[in-house]
């Protein structure tokens, strides 16, 4: 029987030196099948990419634009990071932020800030003219209303693009949304720049929640895919996954989806982070996501893994959306 497990496996690439190899790891990598047979056995060699170039790029292209900006008006977007209470889990933007050229606003309230203060710190962020872009970093301290405190975020600020009126923006046609969503937006990014076709596909997504399902969803529409939303009450879901070109799943069921799952040549992009134990891990346990890696690599044609996972195509669709914000302020094209 297959280990589950044993996700790692070696393959040339043909963007690496010649001679070169490159281990195909089920985390931070994408893998990109170049042919698949009707039985989705896979012909010679894969090509491999690593999603970190991709985020290396992105943030290269903010930083020139953010110095165009610079050199043309005078001005530099602003990202303010809002923290109350324990700070470990807390991302650090100050680097990244630096690196572009994006001034960098960060304030730590302590865990037993009252509700009103952490208002009023959202409110002169919102009033601030060098602020265009907003974050409160979660989670908060148990004794605030989250989703009053995320709601006082000008939806002009909003670039996590959670704010209600921006949901609703995205699910109009002819509408535009102030910001799109962070995960699901890096999502689109990494199908687009590997050249995925999605206009036209069958899509699936497997979870419907409000930070991700619901809004990847709606962005696969803007693509003109046609989409379908498995949800725990779905019934028969592997019946609706093997008619689809392209699944993105996000519901953190370690090895959910099986290769019988997977329609031959279809794309997967894998969300979902589970913890499962294993002994010869580090610290007793092992980082997995939804899709069976081992299985699926014989059927799918693309997969891509751990979207989520070490936050840089994130930190970056922040960064994206706060020159985005900036751009609109000052009218900069």
């Amino acid at each position: 029987m297959r280990s589950l497990m044993g996700c790692t496996s070696f393959t040339p690439s043909v963007l690496i030196q010649k001679g070169a190899i490159i281990p195909r790891r089920c985390i931070r990598h994408l893998c990109l099948r170049t042919a698949v047979s009707a039985r989705g056995s896979s012909s010679d060699a894969a090509m491999v990419i690593d999603k970190k170039k991709v985020a290396v790029d992105i943030l290269h292209e903010i930083r020139t634009e953010v110095s165009r900006m610079k050199e043309s008006i005078g001005m530099v977007p602003g990202l303010a990071v809002l923290h109350v209470g324990d700070t470990k889990l807390s991302k650090p933007y100050s680097a990244p932020c630096g690196f572009v050229g994006i001034r960098s606003f960060v304030v730590h309230l302590a865990e037993d800030t009252t509700e009103e203060k952490t208002l009023e710190c959202v409110s002169s962020f919102n009033d601030d003219p060098c602020v265009h872009g907003i974050l409160v970093e979660l989670p908060l301290p148990t004794h605030m209303d989250e989703h009053k405190i995320l709601n006082a975020v000008s939806i002009e600020k909003d670039i996590k693009g959670f704010h209600p009126l921006n949901i609703g923006l995205l699910a109009m046609r002819g509408r535009e949304p102030f910001f799109l969503p962070q995960t699901p937006k890096a999502c689109i990014e990494l199908l687009h720049r590997n050249n995925i076709e999605i206009k036209g596909k069958r899509a699936v997504v497997i979870g419907r929640s409000n930070t991700f399902g619901m809004p990847a969803a709606l962005l696969l529409q803007r693509e003109d895919a046609t989409v379908t939303i498995i949800h725990s009450k779905t019934k028969n879901p592997q019946d609706i996954t093997r008619q689809a070109d392209i699944i993105i799943s996000a519901v953190g069921k370690p090895n959910m989806i099986r290769g019988s799952w997977i329609k031959p040549g279809a794309v997967i992009v894998d969300v979902g982070i589970s913890f499962v134990r294993d002994r010869n891990a580090p610290h007793g346990f092992r980082c997995v996501g939804d899709i069976c890696y081992e299985e699926a690599c014989e059927v799918a044609s693309a997969i891509i893994t751990d979207v989520s996972g070490d936050g840089l195509l994130e930190s970056d669709m922040l960064l994206s959306n706060t020159l985005t914000s900036a751009k609109r302020i000052y009218n900069f094209l």
